[in-house]
């Protein structure tokens, strides 16, 4: 139970660093908590590169769920920017962030899609509203820009939960180990 709740600390810390830096001109400020705090999750992992795997997916995923509404024009960012019409990069870290819940604080929604994809679509919304209350994030046209965050978290959120299960690094799945024994040549006649 302490580890799923430092893990949700964690990630609050982690998405408000974020947000707060952008909000302040400190974009870097973000990404530079994450990054220490998914060190100290994957020090923690029984399997780091399998998560280091499933960090990596979420970023990737997560430069294209956000960059829709940026180059549709529905959403803009004070700061980060890297590339024009691309999510800025501190956004990208949350993802990474967000991430590491997903075997630990989150594992309980594994076997639950549906309810992953309508966590998604009230609770992406809610956070960009969060985000937006703060500074960090502005809606240019927000009943496109929500309708449009609330879809992609609503298939985001059980796609994630689904690449978890592959390269769940913290809690590895038992395999029967490799007998010598067991293994005989064929022989047909």
């Amino acid at each position: 139970m302490t580890r799923v709740l430092v893990n949700l600390a964690a990630s609050e810390a982690g998405w408000f660093a974020c947000v707060y830096g952008a909000a302040n001109a400190m974009p870097w400020l973000g990404p530079l908590v994450v990054l220490v705090l998914i060190g100290m999750h994957l020090r923690l992992a029984s399997q780091a590169m399998l998560e280091i795997r499933l960090l990596v997916s979420a970023v990737l995923l997560g430069l294209v769920a956000d960059s829709i509404p940026v180059a549709l024009g529905w959403v803009s960012y004070p700061s980060g920017n890297w590339i024009q019409g691309f999510a800025p990069y501190w956004i990208l870290a949350m993802w990474a962030m967000f991430a590491t819940t997903l075997n630990v604080s989150m594992k309980w929604l594994r076997n639950r899609k549906l309810l992953a994809a309508v966590l998604g679509a009230a609770g992406g919304p809610l956070a960009y509203i969060a985000g937006q209350k703060l500074g960090g994030i502005r809606f240019e046209e927000p009943v496109f820009a929500l309708i449009t965050i609330a879809i992609v978290w609503a298939v985001a959120m059980p796609l994630m939960v689904s690449m978890a299960r592959r390269m769940d690094g913290v809690n590895p799945v038992s395999r029967p180990a490799f007998v010598l024994a067991d293994w005989r040549p064929q022989h047909h006649a």
